[in-house]
């Protein structure tokens, strides 16, 4: 299988809100995302385990492209102490194209407020026609502003 079909795409976004909160909502709390973001998420439900929990199974219904999608994800991995999660799609649109799909999300403390927003997402395409998913990473980045935004206001 050609390597060119796997690929890593990052960015970073400086939020005014502080990393453990970011993570806390990313993680515990994204079913709160449609009130802060209702552009971007539809809703966000627990198929299986608790929130925030490794091995939980979550659904998201969210608008991308202009397009209403969803994505059943697991969650894959959580450190609380680098306020980091990983998720890993296991069905929707998504795998159509993608043979494998990561995203990982890691929030670091810059400042008393402030925080630095590490965004990966690790995939792997069913075949060389597919597009590197630069625009998916926009939304996740985009989302995360809305967040920061939404917790810079919070006490």
């Amino acid at each position: 299988m050609s390597s060119e079909l796997f690929g890593k795409l990052e960015t970073e976004v400086e939020i005014n809100a502080p990393a453990a909160k970011y993570h806390e909502l990313f993680t515990r709390r994204p079913h709160h995302l449609s009130n802060i973001s209702p552009d971007k998420i539809q809703s966000c439900e627990l198929l299986e385990g608790q929130w925030g929990d490794l091995g939980s199974v979550i659904y998201w219904n969210y608008c991308y492209d202009g397009k209403t999608t969803v994505s059943t994800d697991l969650i894959e991995a959580v450190d609380d102490e680098k306020n980091s999660v990983t998720f890993k799609v296991i069905d929707g649109p998504l795998l159509e194209h993608y043979k494998s799909f990561r995203l990982i999300v890691e929030a670091t403390p810059k400042g008393d407020r402030n925080s630095l927003v590490h965004l990966i997402v690790e995939y792997e395409k069913l075949h060389d026609q597919v597009s590197d998913p630069h625009s998916l990473l926009q939304f996740v980045a985009d989302l995360s502003k809305d967040m920061g935004a939404h917790l810079s206001t919070q006490p």
